[in-house]
């Protein structure tokens, strides 16, 4: 191997049904970073069937280059089929860099490719940088259950390999008639790969929420004492325009759902106003919030980790503090109105 070989920045283009992952957007977004560092250039690359209305998406997000690769067996996500075509674009391009979202399809698809490259993977991604003068890509994540945030390199392999957590990562501001080059690259019998037959898709359908999408979360922790007393932050959430989220303590206690779950081993969230009420902060959860505009807690313990990373801090006991401040917010509003 050959590393002078090796150029450009790399990323998968997560679609379903035509819809790109929104974590395939902010890869963009930080991949232009990289490439800016590197003096490079950004390149999409999207799977699939019928695709022509992604293109025009991708060169908007930040893409220099768009790799299209359009075959029938791609129509519907399948191991073989992908990790063989994404095997094929990789070793024809060379990059130097190639970033996939840590979402069920990139978990497992990376991996997969990274192994048929004979290279390293530095998967759940939270922060990546150009290290100076070996322009090594240090890649960070946590380790040790979160305690502990390693930096790995691949120093002696390419290309560097790595799934980034979705929502961690910021969208690139939205270009205006980009330069865009589309390369039109076809795999050959990919139907011999194909070793897998789907018989029926079913969705399942949600009117809840996510919460990586919402201006307002008012999240609750161990610090809320029961299940009835999550009635009280749905109350403030509703006076807010938001959404209820929870700690991984009041998860595993069944107060919440796993998909309102927020942190390391939840969802990573960017709100307007994050209130984290009964949540000691734990450096697993703040990995999840810290990046919320602004961060209210409330906590009876003056001392808890979470008012390090808090713009505002209520010491007292939050179940009765969010019925005051709900209802004064809702006071306030009433006389507005």
């Amino acid at each position: 191997m050959d590393m002078k070989d090796y150029k450009g920045v790399l990323v998968f283009v997560e679609q379903v049904d035509g819809e790109i992952a929104r974590v395939s957007y902010e890869l963009l977004g930080e991949g232009k970073k990289l490439a800016a560092t590197l003096n490079t250039e950004v390149t999409a690359v999207v799977l699939g069937n019928h695709l022509e209305a992604l293109v025009d998406k991708l060169a908007t997000h930040g893409a220099d280059k768009v790799i299209v690769v359009e075959d029938p067996a791609l129509e519907t996500y399948m191991t073989e089929s992908y990790t063989h075509s994404m095997t094929e674009v990789v070793n024809e391009y060379k990059p130097d860099v190639v970033l996939y979202g840590a979402t069920a399809i990139g978990r497992d698809l990376a991996p997969r490719v990274a192994a048929r490259c004979s290279t390293g993977l530095t998967a759940d991604c939270t922060r990546l940088e150009v290290q100076e003068k070996t322009n090594n890509l240090l890649m960070t994540r946590p380790a040790f259950g979160g305690n502990v945030m390693a930096t790995i390199l691949c120093p002696n392999h390419r290309p560097q390999m790595a799934t980034v957590r979705p929502g961690v990562m910021k969208q690139a501001e939205k270009m205006a008639n980009p330069d865009c080059q589309v390369v039109k690259y076809g795999v050959p019998n990919l139907a011999n790969y194909q070793n897998v037959e789907i018989l029926e898709v079913i969705k399942k359908e949600t009117e809840r929420v996510d919460i990586m999408d919402v201006d307002v979360l008012v999240s609750g922790g161990r610090g809320m004492g029961s299940v009835d007393n999550f009635k009280l932050l749905e109350e403030l959430a509703d006076v807010l325009g938001g959404t209820v989220s929870a700690s991984r303590a009041a998860v595993d206690a069944g107060w919440e759902e796993k998909d309102r779950q927020v942190g390391q081993t939840g969802k990573t969230v960017r709100p307007n106003l994050y209130i984290a009420s009964g949540i000691s902060g734990a450096i697993q959860h703040v990995a999840g919030m810290e990046e919320s505009d602004i961060i209210i807690a409330i906590n009876k313990d003056e001392s808890a980790p979470i008012f390090d990373v808090a713009d505002f801090g209520v010491v007292g006991d939050a179940t009765k503090i969010i019925p005051l401040l709900t209802k004064e917010i809702r006071a306030k509003r009433d006389n507005e109105g």
